[in-house]
């Protein structure tokens, strides 16, 4: 089969085309042949060598999310689930290949009507985004500020926390990604690469109850001291490249609470599972922004570094 081989560390050129073997089920197993495969800004820093929770070991096969047909279930696995549409973490690699074997129980069924290319996009963002929402419990009238809300999961959570009844303020680097956000909600838009972004949401809220953080640095700095007393601060990734946390005393001293997600994998599969009925049923839609063929990860890996992307990125195969 076809895939893409990381076998050291670097820049986005590491990322080679190759083949590998087909893999085939074992005892509780099931094969997929693959669709499409999610790319997360997590996997850049994988395959650059970044120390960090997800570090990987080379040579691999990258990638960690499709969307494909079940094609073949190992031995005392029902059969029944052979030719069902799915989508699936595999474990932390695997993904930019022709073919994934997982266990029978990862697969989550993709909704009647849902495109499988949104779905995979979903996969992982969908979840994030309701996780999120659920942890900051945004309530009608709330003032939320998203950042990087262009990005995959950024785009979503404006979409859910207008849906919640906030009132949302999407934070964004550039023109062309701040002109997408009052499509999906967003009832201001900044550009965050500005320097006074944080006065223009000053100006026209009076401040923020609630922050959503994908920016780090100076960016979730500023958004920190936008925060009225009673507030919420919630971080869920680092498009700046700068790992700034606020310091608990700064945010106890202001009446701010900071949170953490902290939920069991079972609940995991309910937020993907939600996430995808949600856009089953029109109530939620992936921002897809760009596609990229499988012998064009590298290209796919470079442009999201290099901020170019807006939405999801997706491997077709």
């Amino acid at each position: 089969m076809r895939a893409i081989w990381l076998r050291e560390f670097g820049g986005p050129e590491v990322l080679v085309p190759g083949t590998a073997p087909d893999p085939t089920p074992g005892p509780g197993q099931v094969s997929i042949d693959v669709a499409h495969a999610n790319i997360t800004f997590v996997e850049t820093q994988q395959r650059s060598g970044r120390p960090g929770p997800f570090r990987v070991t080379p040579p691999l096969i990258p990638g960690n999310g499709v969307g494909g047909v079940i094609t073949a279930a190992g031995p005392d696995v029902d059969p029944a689930l052979v030719g069902r549409r799915v989508v699936t973490a595999t474990g932390g690699s695997g993904g930019y290949a022709e073919r994934a074997v997982v266990d029978a129980s990862a697969p989550i069924e993709v909704p009647t009507g849902l495109p499988l290319d949104e779905a995979v996009a979903l996969l992982a963002d969908g979840r994030t985004a309701a996780m999120l929402i659920d942890t900051v419990g945004v309530r009608p009238g709330d003032r939320v500020l998203v950042e990087a809300a262009a990005g995959g999961v950024g785009s979503l959570l404006v979409q859910l926390a207008a849906r919640a009844g906030g009132r949302v303020i999407g934070a964004a680097g550039g023109p062309r990604k701040v002109d997408l956000l009052p499509g999906l909600g967003a009832d201001l838009a900044v550009d965050y690469l500005l320097p006074d972004w944080a006065d223009r949401v000053r100006a026209a809220s009076g401040g923020v109850d609630v922050v959503l953080d994908g920016v780090g640095g100076a960016v979730a700095r500023a958004a920190f001291e936008l925060l009225d007393p009673g507030g919420r601060m919630i971080s869920f990734g680092l498009a700046s490249g700068e790992w700034s946390p606020i310091p608990p005393e700064a945010a106890t001293a202001r009446q701010v609470t900071l949170l953490r997600p902290d939920v069991p994998p079972a609940r995991l599969r309910a937020y993907t599972e939600q996430a995808l009925a949600d856009a089953a049923a029109g109530r939620l839609r992936p921002l897809i922004g760009q596609r990229f063929p499988l012998e064009r990860a590298a290209d796919a890996h470079a442009a999201i570094e290099a901020r170019a992307t807006v939405g999801k990125t997706l491997l077709d195969l």
